[in-house]
């Protein structure tokens, strides 16, 4: 049996969405990488095993059974997650943690991680939410701005593939864009209805991660026209929307210089006393508990943020006693999330005469529109607004009359329209909310659980009570009827935008990564996923971390180059 190579160029921890991308970056830039995967292997296509199964393929018809939901009390609560693509997620006993505070964390481990069940939504920031949190006292400044992370922006969506439109709104930058897809009657209606009278708001179409019109580059990576089939969290065979598993990680090994190792559970970084910087990464084999070492002359850390924060904390060494990098005692502290617990429907009157094809994968974006300029409202940060409309299929009857034949004859018309709103709210990171390693339980490999301690303010409650205000007035002013607001008070976690704990900054004291995503005093080590994050911003964070991942990626190379690695 041949001996395992254990020395590399470059390691990459965490095959998701960031780890997917400096594996490209990293492979393309002719580095020999090794990415890490504490899951199964998920291969493209072939591991998808319900993509085109039809629902009544389905033992429960899509339902997770009652001892599911009493073993799994909070995967079960992820949003999408069903009989369909429950293989995609975690099961709860086998990956325990401690909650100090509420918070479900959602997390699915396999080659391509959660880029196989994400959202795709692809907003990209405005300069607004690089340098509000410091303009206006609720957090420090970012060390770089929307200039520097432009060209990487451009750099990543040509690649992946973003659907979308130019519409020249500052809170929600342009970028390359494929045609999106259509807007339906009502959302069309409930557009022009916002703009005539909130001139300063704009109901768009969000930017998306599928391809509706594939340009060369998608083709070349084997990927085909996104069918709008809206079944994206059980893979996508066609490669319709983007995920590391039918797009980077290929990619990446086409060069000849990717080594993906599943079932390695990253115990620590590890440490040269005498050079001064991380000399590889120790792992754990998910069956057979080996302990075993690789070798890189630099690492990138993609482990997602709790995950990355709990490596670095349990990387200790005589000159890091206290995590890897940890000089200033910040390590898993200003952990911060994104809020999710509003949300608002209603009907509307007419447009019985409009249908739309296909099931679009894709909602509208209301572009925040508070706090941009100044600091207008009682709450810090701002919040964007998803937006959707539909005709269900099936009549709108009285409870119990759900059966005979006219019951079922009328299956086959659309209901009437109804629509939907749902905030993603940003919120301020603090040194209280924080996870860290526990002192006394361990997982079955031998490393500590992580303790969560993550919860929601006052400026939180705030901003929800403004969200459901504004976002009453606009569907009233709309003509819309039986308006019902929604508060789930859900516990941070579901949200699933886990940022912070490790983050970028300008000053060494108040931060952990410099303005290229290195760790202040590990030069060799770089962080690009969620935890580097700053602030939390009101955007969808994930198309931010490729843009992160693929700049800092070039950057080491170049480093590595002139001999400062």
């Amino acid at each position: 049996m041949p001996t395992e190579q254990t020395t590399y160029d470059a390691i990459v921890i965490g095959s998701g969405i960031s780890g997917g991308w400096a594996a490209k970056e990293l492979c393309e830039l002719g580095l020999k990488t090794l990415v890490l995967e504490r899951g199964r292997d998920v291969e493209h296509i072939k591991d998808y095993p319900t993509a085109t199964m039809d629902p009544w393929e389905f033992k429960h018809r899509g339902q997770m059974t009652l001892e599911y939901l009493k073993e799994n009390p909070y995967i079960s609560k992820a949003a999408g997650l069903g009989e369909e693509c429950a293989h995609f997620f975690i099961k709860d006993k086998d990956h325990p943690y401690i909650q100090e505070k509420p918070f479900e964390w959602i997390r699915g481990y396999q080659v391509g991680g959660k880029s196989l069940t994400w959202g795709r939504a692809c907003q990209r920031w405005s300069e607004f939410e690089f340098t509000n949190p410091a303009k206006f006292g609720y957090g420090i400044e970012w060390p770089i701005g929307y200039t520097d992370v432009a060209p990487w922006y451009s750099h990543v969506e040509k690649f992946i593939g973003v659907c979308g439109n130019k519409d020249g709104i500052e809170a929600m930058p342009d970028g390359e864009f494929l045609p999106p897809f259509d807007m339906n009657a009502v959302q069309s209606h409930l557009s022009r209805s916002i703009k005539q009278n909130y001139p300063d708001r704009h109901l768009v179409h969000a930017r998306w991660a599928h391809l509706t019109q594939p340009n060369q580059i998608h083709l070349d990576q084997g990927r085909a026209k996104c069918h709008a089939r809206n079944e994206c969290m059980r893979g996508c065979p066609f490669g319709g929307y983007f995920s590391s598993n039918s797009s980077t990680l290929p990619w990446a090994k086409r060069t000849g210089n990717l080594t993906i190792r599943p079932f390695s559970v990253v115990h620590s970084i590890i440490y040269d006393e005498q050079k001064g910087k991380a000399s590889g990464v120790r792992v754990i084999d998910a069956n057979t508990k080996k302990v075993t070492e690789f070798s890189a002359k630099i690492v990138f850390v993609n482990a997602s943020a709790l995950n990355t924060n709990l490596v670095l904390l349990n990387s200790t060494s005589n000159r890091f006693p206290n995590g890897l990098g940890n000089d200033n005692g910040l390590l898993g502290k200003y952990v911060a999330f994104q809020n999710y617990r509003a949300s608002i429907t209603a009907t509307v009157d007419g447009f019985a005469d409009s249908y739309y094809f296909g099931r679009n994968p894709t909602e509208l974006i209301l572009a925040n529109y508070t706090n941009l300029h100044r600091h207008e409202k009682d709450y810090f940060g701002g919040f964007t607004t998803f937006m959707g409309a539909y005709r269900p299929n099936h009549p709108d009857v009285v409870p119990g009359n759900e059966i005979g034949g006219e019951y079922k004859d009328a299956l086959t018309e659309p209901g009437n329209w109804r629509l939907y709103m749902y905030m993603q709210g940003e919120t301020v990171p603090k040194a209280s909310n924080h996870v860290r390693l526990s002192k006394d339980q361990k997982d079955q490999w031998g490393i500590p659980l992580l303790i969560t301690s993550v919860e929601y303010d006052d400026n939180d409650e705030r901003m929800i009570q403004d969200f459901l205000k504004q976002s009453r007035e606009m569907l009233e002013k709309a003509g819309c009827k039986n308006i019902e607001t929604n508060e789930n008070k859900q516990a941070p976690g579901l949200d699933i935008h886990e940022m912070g704990g490790c983050r970028m900054g300008k000053d060494p004291a108040t931060s952990l990564l410099n303005e290229h995503n290195q760790l202040h005093h590990c030069k060799n080590v770089f962080v690009t996923d969620g935890a580097c994050m700053t602030s939390t911003g009101n955007q969808s964070p994930s198309i931010l971390y490729m843009a992160l991942t693929a700049r800092a990626a070039n950057f080491a190379a170049d480093e590595l180059k002139k001999g400062n690695l």
